[in-house]
């Protein structure tokens, strides 16, 4: 099965809440809403981030988000407003995690 493109899903109970927190995340807005209940960042040609209004699961989502700098990342969501954990170091990455407004789980990992 060769993938074109794939997207990780997070879902919430209050899109507008939720959309601008990733919207604060990913230091901008979505870049599309093909239907309702449903918003979209697109990364790179081949990766992307579906929010969807979805009540029964939303709190029980695990995305981690690989970055070049998890402290300068880091630094930049301290200034928008998103609560960060320090850093763990591992060893294969150095990692941090958030939680949205839902529970969700993010985490921004940085490779050795």
């Amino acid at each position: 099965m060769p993938i074109e493109k794939i997207y990780a899903q997070l879902n919430c109970t209050d899109m507008e809440r939720s959309a601008a927190w990733l919207t604060k995340l990913f230091g901008r807005p979505a870049d599309a809403a093909p239907m309702d209940g449903l918003n979209e960042w697109h990364h790179a040609d081949n990766a992307g981030v579906q929010l969807v209004r979805n009540s029964a699961d939303a709190g029980c989502g695990y995305l981690t988000l690989i970055v070049g700098d998890i402290e300068a990342e880091l630094a930049r969501l301290n200034e928008a407003d998103i609560k960060t954990e320090k850093v763990t170091v591992g060893d294969i990455a150095k990692i941090s995690q958030l939680v949205d407004p839902d529970g969700n789980t993010v985490v921004l990992a940085q490779p050795m």
